[in-house]
């Protein structure tokens, strides 16, 4: 006879398969629900912020705003009850995701008064946290997501090195330049230097003098070559991770290794392929 603990055992690992789970119909229908419950807040998030929609059907928005609320908390707590390391789903991207999707509407709570509206619209629009929900159930979504946290460390590094690049260049115009030629401090000509450099180009603050619009002709020119390392080393680590992502299935009829890893057919030339590597 199965003992209390057993029991919930089964019923957290019942849970686990739906809410975690793709392989049950269940699980599919509460992904599916679940998705439309998110692009549902969200869109009401966007229309809650047009005025003559919030005065015509205000009440009706903070009814079913609550509705998603008390829908995306139960799955919360869900999540947290079936998981196998709770604490580590709660730390988690997408746990604090989910945290964040309900949070703001309970923070809202505390704020009241009618001289905190400003911090209420600020907790309210921290909801479209909850289309980052959607991240998990697409697959390039989350490959995307991990070769950004791959490249983190590389990217840091660049961004560092471009600050230090910033930095120097500031100083410089600034000596160069000078107060008379709107170059007050260094951090007005940091701002100026980050303006020049990722090639906005404001045009509220310009050098006069030859030498100085020397310098700025380089960073502009500098700003260009920088533009495209992220772009390359991110590139590089989402090649790398489809490369992981990829089974090692050769296809009997043309030979062709690399397709994905819930292909059933060969993507060139249309013949099954065998389900085990």
């Amino acid at each position: 006879m199965a003992t209390k603990k057993d029991q919930e055992s089964l019923l957290k690992l019942k849970l686990r398969q739906v809410i975690f789970g793709t392989d049950t119909r269940a699980g599919r229908y509460f992904d599916i629900s679940l998705m439309i419950c998110i692009v549902m807040s969200v869109l009401i998030v966007f229309l809650d912020t047009v005025a003559k929609v919030h005065e015509r059907y205000g009440d009706i928005i903070v009814i079913m705003e609550w509705c998603f609320t008390i829908i995306f908390t139960v799955e919360y707590i869900l999540r947290l009850y079936c998981s196998a390391k709770p604490l580590s789903y709660a730390k988690s991207f997408y746990g604090l995701v989910d945290l964040l999707s309900v949070l703001p509407s309970y923070l809202a709570l505390f704020f009241p008064g009618a001289n905190f509206t400003l911090v209420i619209r600020i907790l309210r629009l921290f909801r479209i946290f909850r289309v980052l929900k959607l991240l998990r159930y697409l697959s390039e979504g989350n490959l995307l997501l991990r070769a950004m946290m791959q490249s983190s460390r590389k990217v840091f590094i660049f961004f560092f090195s471009v600050s230090l690049i910033v930095v120097v260049l500031s100083a410089i115009m600034y000596v160069v330049e000078g107060p008379h030629n709107g170059f007050s401090s260094i951090p007005k000509s940091i701002y100026w230097t980050i303006v020049t450099i990722t090639t906005v180009g404001y045009g509220d603050i310009t050098p006069k003098t030859p030498l100085g619009q020397a310098i700025a002709a380089f960073t502009m020119l500098l700003g260009y070559s920088i533009i495209a390392i992220p772009t390359g080393i991110l590139t590089a680590e989402i090649s790398q991770e489809i490369g992981r992502t990829r089974d090692l299935r050769r296809c009997s009829n043309c030979l062709k290794v690399g397709h994905d890893n819930n292909a059933l057919y060969c993507d060139h030339c249309g013949s099954e392929l065998e389900t085990d590597l």
